[in-house]
């Protein structure tokens, strides 16, 4: 008997409200199709009506204990419409624009301090690798990985590292390989450097100085012969772009480091959370950077030979980049 009232109430309690949920079915499924824009005037106000009132029966449903089908159906349904009434409706394109008109330059902002140690630790690793290359050539081993060394190294002529640069030799054959390991060692260290900061900061903070004892050694040899300018303009059509995205990326990391290391008064989950907003957001800056460097690498580096043009290029797309980091975003008040 008791099972019998029960179904006739279940009955009795969906014949009443079962054409308002049929209704709210049918606009939350328009909604889903092509978005709340899709809607009417009219029917925006149905939607929102309908799905109070279903919310309203799911209460009471689960009150007087009706059968668990008509619950199950009545939960998807108030879920479906709670995510077109409440959900943010903005589309990726929308996410996008916004990206790049406000969010990504004011997190470069907000993290400048973070940007700023990701750049000092590249600077000092730079300048370390120098000048232990100039007191003994035999640094250069010690931090340059044999695939990227490719036979550049201190016992190379003056001629064929000036015939690399220039690619005025067959010797400079092996030049588009050599940019190839270039670029894929430094996007591996980015990714590092964001992956690794989290661990209190001090795995980022080396990776970013080593890859800094590279190029100061690197850059330290072609002084030596006489190529420092030269050489200067071939990294620049690129590396400015590339080397400032791994600062970046060193920076995001750097940030999530510290909100591990300092949570201030939030739990670390929680500081985590927070700094991970910023931090994501620098990690997708850098990842953009890096496909702009290797599309300046893959075009610009092999057409233009001139050393003057290639600093032209490099240095003028950093001040791009600096532009969009100083003034995207900001109101025009």
């Amino acid at each position: 008997m008791r099972d019998e009232a029960a179904l006739m109430r279940s009955a009795r309690f969906r014949a009443e409200r079962e054409q308002d949920w049929i209704k709210l079915e049918a606009l939350v499924a328009k909604a889903e199709r092509g978005g709340v824009q899709s809607l009417q005037f009219a029917e925006a106000r149905d939607l929102a009506s309908f799905y109070r009132q279903a919310t309203t029966s799911l209460a009471i449903a689960r009150e007087i204990s009706l059968d668990k089908a008509l619950l199950e159906y009545l939960e998807a349904l108030a879920a479906r419409a709670y995510l077109i009434v409440y959900a943010p409706q903005e589309r990726l394109g929308g996410l996008i624009g916004r990206f790049f008109a406000a969010s990504g330059p004011q997190a470069m902002r907000r993290s400048a301090l973070f940007v700023a140690a990701g750049f000092l630790c590249m600077a000092l690793g730079g300048l370390t690798g120098f000048l232990l290359y100039l007191e003994s050539n035999d640094w250069y081993y010690v931090f340059m990985p044999s695939g990227l060394a490719a036979g550049r190294g201190p016992d190379a002529s003056t001629e064929f590292l000036r015939s690399v640069i220039y690619d005025d030799s067959p010797a400079a054959t092996g030049l588009g390989a050599f940019a190839a390991y270039l670029f894929s060692h430094n996007t591996r260290i980015a990714i590092f450097v964001f992956g690794l900061g989290v661990f209190a900061c001090l795995p980022a903070i080396l990776l970013t100085f080593y890859n800094g004892l590279i190029f100061g050694a690197f850059y330290a040899l072609h002084v030596e012969r006489g190529l420092g300018w030269d050489l200067g303009g071939w990294l620049s059509v690129h590396g400015v772009t590339e080397l400032s995205a791994i600062c970046i990326a060193c920076g995001a990391g750097v940030q999530l480091g510290s909100a591990v290391l300092f949570p201030g008064q939030n739990t670390r989950k929680e500081a985590l959370r927070l700094a991970g907003r910023d931090a994501v957001k620098l990690a997708i800056i850098a990842a953009l950077m890096l496909f702009v460097a290797a599309l300046l690498e893959g075009f610009a580096r092999q057409l233009i030979q001139d050393a003057g043009a290639r600093y032209l290029i490099g240095w003028g797309v950093g001040a791009l980049w600096l532009a969009w980091f100083l003034l995207g975003g900001r109101s025009r008040r």
